[in-house]
């Protein structure tokens, strides 16, 4: 079944009407526009980096599993797979699968995928994610082993990513701006800036899907993303939405409205490497003049849960709400300050050994929220005597000087968190690739070793606790909340509701 939206509505009966002169039965259009936020980085699924990439790509190309609902890996690409021994995962491959041009997918690919995510020359994002793994060779056409160089109980969960064509990389093909893969909607065009159109495989394995084409529309402006929805120039949007559009959107019948816990954090990150910020204790005073309750209630609406630390509640069997960052307070800042050395000088801004307290917050101009929030924390900074500047910029230039360490302390976020270990290791270990701010710390390098290589829950668990509870302490990152996730879509189409809170689409494809 085709999708019927309002705005294809309004154009079939005015066309009519025009040729006709009279309304005829309303027309059927087959196209889904969702409105995203940001643009695409890249379609290639060994190099993607943001939330419009993920979705993307989740149409496109098949991983060799799917995680579920409850995030739960299901068979995909592999119809099977067996744990051998602690450090071997064999993986029986679904037959008379073919790529959108026609070649048949074959265990080469899957080992050309991930030996080229851990190559240092594609600069992988996921490389992280796989360096467990010391080799991944084609055992039969249809199987591939996996060898880990000690047991890695995250594996699974991060297998989703998507198989790409061997033969065509190798023949040159940029498969970042025209992505091949195996999935049930195939790449039509990305006009830069805009929209990227997919359109319907018809060889998909379980057939054609329901939906014939799906775009992906980039409106950086939140509420400009509601109001097209409102107007019926968007068929779906998601999180990031503003407070007042999710409730307004909310009690509009047009609209179905999904509402689930999501799988990302909202967070500072502090720049360690930075002179000042290189002290954990001034991190933890600077941590007392984060006002969450403000942020989170009235800034983002009460759309979130405010945050405690790294651990996320929808990883249930690691979280515990016993470990705590610090909490606002600005009296306790001002005093933490004061014994660290920091005074006021005449104009009103501590100093120490004759170096101001300069600290410059940044984020990225496409989110009115997170602008709203940096500028509330450069206020609460202020009044306790810290020189708080702003800095904000469109989200490439911003994220390159963030990935690049040209930053004091950054708010972003982080998606996509299966598991304790997506969320960490690479992030906060001291050699971890996505180490921005270069926090390090053996204690916590070691329990996050521990976390990913133990086979035993238990002892995953009581690993996440001890590292969580010292970056709670230390402040690389302050959490500030736990962000939930909102979807809405025209109450005319079909599947409009998200798979789960990576806004994941797949339910456009039922026929």
């Amino acid at each position: 079944m085709f999708n019927i939206t309002r705005r294809s509505l309004l154009i079939g009966a005015s066309l009519s009407a025009l040729a006709f002169g009279t309304l005829p039965a309303l027309a059927v259009n087959d196209t889904v526009r969702i409105g995203m936020d940001v643009d695409s980085v890249s379609l290639d699924p060994r190099t993607a980096r943001n939330t419009t990439d993920y979705r993307v790509l989740d149409l496109v190309y098949d991983g060799l599993v799917r995680m579920n609902s409850e995030l739960v890996p299901q068979p995909n690409l592999a119809t099977k797979w067996e744990q051998v021994d602690p450090t071997t995962l064999v993986v029986t491959l679904r037959e008379g699968v073919t790529f959108h041009d026609g070649t048949p997918l074959t265990a080469a690919d899957v080992v050309f995928t991930y030996t080229t995510i851990l190559d240092p020359k594609l600069a992988s994002n996921a490389a992280s994610l796989f360096a467990p793994i010391d080799s991944v060779e084609a055992t039969a056409p249809n199987q591939v082993t996996f060898k880990l160089k000690h047991p890695y109980a995250p594996l699974l969960s991060y297998l989703d990513v998507g198989i790409t064509p061997k033969h065509a990389v190798e023949a040159g093909h940029d498969l970042s701006g025209n992505p091949i893969g195996t999935g049930p909607y195939k790449f039509v065009r990305w006009n830069r800036g805009s929209e990227i159109v997919l359109e319907a495989n018809p060889n998909y394995r379980d057939g054609a899907p329901g939906t014939g084409e799906i775009a992906f529309v980039t409106l950086g402006d939140n509420t400009a993303r509601a109001q097209a929805l409102e107007a019926g120039d968007l068929d779906m949007i998601m999180t990031p939405l503003s407070p007042d559009d999710v409730e307004r959107l909310a009690d509009d019948e047009r609209f179905t409205h999904t509402k689930l816990p999501g799988l990302t954090i909202t967070y500072l990150n502090f720049n360690t490497a930075s002179p000042v910020l290189s002290d954990p204790q001034l991190r933890h005073a600077l941590g007392m003049l984060v006002d969450q309750e403000v942020i989170v209630e009235q800034i983002y609406g009460g759309l979130d849960i405010p945050g405690t630390s790294v651990l996320l509640p929808t990883s249930a069997w690691s979280y515990t709400d016993t470990i705590r960052q610090p909490s606002f307070d600005m009296e306790a800042a001002a005093k933490a300050l004061a014994d660290l050395g920091w005074t006021k000088g005449g104009d009103g801004i501590l100093q120490k050994d004759g170096t101001k307290l300069s600290i410059t917050l940044s984020t990225n101009s496409e989110d009115s929220a997170r602008i709203q929030t940096i500028e509330y924390i450069q206020n609460v900074m202020q009044q306790v005597g810290v020189d708080a500047k702003i800095e904000i910029a469109d989200f490439p230039a911003w994220i390159a000087n963030v990935r690049s360490g040209k930053y004091d302390i950054a708010l972003l976020s982080w998606v996509n968190l299966v598991d304790p270990d997506r969320g960490t290791y690479s992030q906060l270990t001291s050699d971890g690739a996505l180490n921005w701010g270069k926090y390090s710390n053996l204690q916590v390098d070691a329990a996050l070793e521990l976390g990913r290589s133990a086979t035993d829950q238990q002892t995953r668990v009581e690993a996440y606790r001890e590292a969580a509870s010292i970056i709670a302490e230390e402040v690389p990152y302050y959490i500030i909340s736990y962000t939930g996730f909102d979807a809405f879509a025209q109450e005319t189409v079909e599947g409009g509701r998200p798979d789960d809170a990576r806004g994941y689409v797949r339910g456009l494809m039922a026929q």
